[in-house]
């Protein structure tokens, strides 16, 4: 698990929004409710939960600079 600041990959960023399983799930409408990811894998939902509480992101040190 890693713990303090993320860093960003522009590359991944822009995969993962245009990846074919994002275009045809979202086409279709296959998407679970926000807030479901326990119901669809209770083992990403609790790494995923534990892993945002203990990094963060540069952008939001950004944000909260800028505000």
């Amino acid at each position: 698990m890693k713990f303090g600041m993320r860093k960003p990959s522009i590359r991944k960023s822009i995969a993962a929004r245009t990846s074919v399983k994002r275009f045809i799930r979202h086409s279709l409408g296959l998407k679970a409710p926000r807030g479901y990811g326990w119901m669809t894998n209770p083992k990403k939902y609790m790494y995923n939960k534990i892993y945002n509480k203990t990094t963060f992101s540069i952008f939001t040190l950004l944000k909260k600079l800028f505000k």
